[in-house]
């Protein structure tokens, strides 16, 4: 199901819409049609034509990928945030009940208190009386036992009393520990909407920008096919063709890491399973903590995933993931990596440090993501550019 996003919100009634945030790009020089038809005239021209179109196309990818790249970091943050408010709900909740059930106790105890001394008063008008509720008929006569009778009253009331007071000194220790709580959760609920607003400005711009850029690239493919004469489409598909070649040479080999120790193997059964589930999610929207059932991000799908085959791997975010892998001590070399790892991107090396997206790996250089705002659930090969040098077992048994 979706995480409940606005939930974080309710308290303030706050409804969050996508606001355009436009990126501070260079004003574009764009070739006119003008200089398109005109460049057709000589071989140099043309080409010199094609390779400016061509570095357009690429930059624009550029482009949108850096912000794509930089909501991926904010939705990181949010989730992280997100994560601090739902612990400290649960405390909130917890101590509530508490509460609750000591000042119920405490109102209780002072309710049995104020009738004993309502009858004490009621005792020392009429002459001890109500005496008689303690003393056997039989044995009354004698006054020492009447004495020792009252002294037993007194001591019971007393025991009251103490029980009283220690009551409503606990019920109010738990209310003041409730309030304490209750504006902890305030503070981590203001962090979290404020990292839901960066991280839903950075969504949109990425979004905006995928936008622009098809609409331009659409003018650009069918100026190269003017130039090539060929088809739009074709340019298309080979202005796509050489992002891919581009991003397969920014880096083509893992990162060396230390084994930290023994890992092993994964559970086939489960791995199956969490595919299974994976799969059945493919081109399906990313929405800023989605987790389903037809919207997801990052940490959303691999988290959903392995719940459908019992598997707990973490919160939802992509750094609590990889936390309780090393917790589990499931951590392995991205050289020893098979199918159904986890595997990170981080912009530090620390190994302690964010992790800002996460995906699931499927062997054979392949990996399934949920990406970014402006692309569905997909199954690419794998990016070594900010690949975290570990990856996650999370059905290895130890």
């Amino acid at each position: 199901m979706t995480r409940a996003l606005i939930g974080v919100f309710t308290v303030s009634g706050l409804v969050l819409t996508g606001l355009a945030v436009a990126p501070a790009f260079a004003v574009p020089n764009y070739p006119s049609a003008a200089e398109v038809a005109a460049a057709k005239r000589n071989v140099a021209s043309k080409r010199a034509m094609i390779v400016r179109l061509e570095r357009i196309i690429a930059e624009l990818a550029a482009e949108a990928a850096a912000l794509g790249r930089t909501a991926l970091i904010k939705g990181e943050t949010f989730n992280q945030a997100q994560d601090e408010v739902d612990v400290i709900t649960v405390k909130v909740n917890s101590l509530q009940s508490q509460a609750d059930a000591a000042n119920a106790a405490a109102e209780q105890a002072r309710d049995q208190l104020g009738k004993i001394a309502s009858q004490m008063q009621k005792d020392g008008a009429t002459g001890g009386t109500s005496m008689n509720l303690f003393l056997n008929s039989g044995d009354a006569k004698d006054l020492l036992y009447q004495l020792g009778a009252q002294e037993k009253v007194a001591q019971q009331s007393d025991v009251i009393y103490r029980r009283s007071i220690e009551q409503q000194q606990y019920a109010q220790s738990v209310t003041d520990e409730l309030n304490v709580a209750k504006k902890e959760l305030a503070a981590k609920a203001a962090i979290a909407k404020a990292a839901f607003v960066e991280a839903q400005n950075a969504a949109t711009a990425v979004q905006n920008k995928v936008n622009d850029n098809n609409r331009l690239n659409r003018t650009f493919y069918a100026q190269l096919a003017s130039l090539r004469n060929t088809a739009a489409d074709l340019e298309r598909q080979r202005a796509e063709g050489l992002a891919a070649e581009a991003r397969q040479n920014a880096g083509k080999t893992l990162p060396i890491a230390p084994e930290l120790y023994e890992v092993g193997p994964p559970n086939a059964a489960k791995v199956e399973g969490m595919f299974e589930f994976a799969k059945a999610q493919l081109g399906e929207r990313y929405v800023l903590g989605g987790r389903g059932p037809d919207v997801w991000d990052c940490s959303g799908i691999t988290k959903e995933a392995y719940a459908s085959v019992g598997v707990y791997i973490g919160t939802h975010s992509a750094t609590n993931q990889f936390r309780n892998m090393a917790f589990a001590k499931k951590l392995i070399p991205l050289n020893q990596a098979v199918s159904g790892d986890l595997m990170w991107y981080s912009e530090v090396s620390a190994f302690d440090g964010d992790k800002y997206h996460v995906v699931l790996y499927m062997g054979g250089g392949m990996m399934l993501e949920a990406p970014n705002p402006a692309r569905t659930v997909r199954i690419v090969p794998l990016r070594y550019g900010e690949l975290f040098p570990y990856a996650g077992r999370p059905t290895a048994t130890r």
